[in-house]
């Protein structure tokens, strides 16, 4: 581990020195991809160079304590010092470890999160809606940028079906791990006998795919236009701005309808259909190695329950990690990091005792 790091501490000086060099600042493609690969290394050097620190005072310490003209008072303050030094090094080595795992290429990018209500009718539409809210309150917590790509609503503030797009520094690190079945047990306002009902909703979270990264061939697709529609008669459009978009090859079908533009629809549409079939074949390669599957916390399998939100009980339960919460009304309110956190660290150790396994 140590000859890794001190390889990374290495290339990272190289790379501090041609980031400040103008003949390369002069190709700014490559000067970007220098300052990524920086970047990416920093929390790892500085990581390292603080170990480094904690054994340096160790041997400094322990060097004096060797001193006879040091007196006993100096020495205990020197023992004191190696014992703390100790302890960090401990934990700053665990760091390390989670430091060097591979990364997800995907991490850094932006989502596109699909949101559909599923068994129960208008409840489950009810609880697409609050969960939209949920995750759009969360991206405002961070500062993210969020854009409707299309919603299809029902009249009674519900919704059938929503895709969104989240910007944002590590968006993708975060929410992946929301893809999935969420079932919510409340009393509808709807029903007279106070009788508890159970609703699902299911939750994609697709990494944005570039063109780089996915590239469609345009003789692939069928594009078709109609009339947007919405709830109640609102944001009826009188022209065929709406795009249906298909996928031959694969039949997906993606819709946007929510722009008055039909070019700025046919946009929303292809990136979320270049996300859609970038994260299946993702999936396929995830499936494929069975070891890395074992590791994962449960990402992409949209059958998957994962969460339950019991109303009556005020409490949420993630069934992966066998989380429960007691703060269900901070939780709809975009309070999240504690259930996501929790998540990426049981994720992180799964794939620290393969790595230490293999």
């Amino acid at each position: 581990m140590f000859n890794k790091l001190s390889f990374i501490e290495s290339r990272f000086e190289e790379l501090s020195n041609q980031i400040a060099d103008p003949a390369v600042m002069a190709d700014m493609d490559e000067w970007r991809k220098l300052c990524k690969e920086h970047s990416d290394m920093t929390p790892i050097v500085e990581k390292y160079r603080e170990y480094k620190a904690n054994k340096n005072n160790i041997e400094e310490s322990t060097a004096m304590l060797d001193d006879p003209e040091v007196d006993k008072e100096f020495k205990d303050m020197l023992n004191d010092e190696i014992k703390t030094s100790k302890e960090k090094i401990a934990v700053i080595e665990e760091e390390l470890k989670i430091l060097l795992l591979p990364k997800d290429p995907n991490d850094d990018k932006n989502v596109i999160v699909e949101i559909r209500g599923g068994a129960g009718g208008d409840e489950a539409a009810l609880f697409a809606a609050d969960l939209y809210r949920m995750y759009t309150m969360y991206a405002e917590s961070k500062r993210w940028k969020t854009e409707i790509m299309n919603l299809s609503e029902i009249g009674i503030g519900g919704i059938k079906e929503v895709s969104f797009m989240i910007e944002g520094q590590g968006a993708y690190s975060r929410l992946k791990f929301e893809s999935g079945v969420h079932r919510v047990q409340r009393v509808p306002e709807t029903e007279s006998q106070g009788r508890v009902h159970t609703s699902t909703v299911t939750v994609a979270v697709l990494p944005e795919a570039e063109e780089v990264d996915f590239e469609i061939n345009p003789a692939d697709l069928q594009i078709d236009t109609f009339r947007a529609s919405g709830a109640g008669g609102q944001h009826i459009n009188k022209t065929e701005s709406a795009i249906r978009i298909t996928h031959i090859p694969t039949g997906v079908i993606v819709e946007c309808q929510d722009e008055r533009s039909q070019f700025k629809n046919k946009d929303k549409a292809l990136k979320v259909l270049r996300s859609r079939l970038y994260e299946a074949e993702l999936q396929k390669q995830q499936e494929a190695i069975a070891a890395d599957r074992k590791s994962q916390v449960g990402t992409g399998d949209r059958s998957e329950r994962i969460r339950t939100y019991n109303f009556p009980q005020g409490r949420v339960s993630d069934h992966r990690i066998g989380l429960t919460l007691y703060k269900i009304e901070a939780i709809m309110n975009g309070d999240i990091d504690e259930i996501i956190d929790a998540l990426i660290t049981t994720d992180q150790s799964e794939k620290l005792k393969l790595q230490q396994e293999g």
